[in-house]
């Protein structure tokens, strides 16, 4: 039987839109996760919570970062639980509520964070930095914004 070309078939530019911030998000995810884990046995979601711990200066609640990741509470849960039995995050005791507690980077954690992220710079390079102008990643950042339901980028 001979191959076809399959095709999605009448899209509205809106529709077509969607699903290109569909494949993009998914192919892009999925070239990092590769790449990630080939380099540093990181798998992508692993990165996620180093990075929102990574951009904070003091530990962060285990439920803050379920509510600002793309993982579930139970995953970030067992995420940190992996990260910590490599010895990239702490526990630690909530200051404010003893029933929590908070998260944070070890010192081998942001130096492994730090080595990741360039691998990811790189994984994103040629298929992303290199083919989208200083405009394009303008009209991205305009995007999500109001996607997101903010009035601009920066708010």
């Amino acid at each position: 039987m001979a191959r076809s070309d399959l095709t999605m078939g009448d899209l509205t530019s809106r529709d077509h839109a969607f699903y290109g911030l569909i494949w993009a998000g998914t192919t892009l995810s999925a070239r990092i996760d590769q790449a990630l884990s080939r380099a540093h046995g990181l798998p992508l979601s692993w990165f996620e919570v180093m990075l929102w711990l990574n951009g904070q200066s003091e530990p962060v609640a285990a439920s803050d970062l379920g509510a600002k990741t793309l993982l579930s509470r139970s995953q970030v849960s067992r995420v940190v639980d992996q990260l910590q039995a490599r010895g990239l995050v702490e526990r630690l005791p909530s200051p404010t509520d003893a029933r929590s507690v908070c998260v944070a980077l070890t010192a081998d954690g942001r130096e492994a964070f730090a080595r990741a992220d360039a691998t990811r710079r790189e994984a994103l390079r040629e298929v992303f930095d290199d083919r989208l102008d200083d405009g394009d990643i303008q009209a991205l950042e305009t995007v999500w914004a109001k996607l997101k339901g903010r009035a601009h980028p920066s708010a």
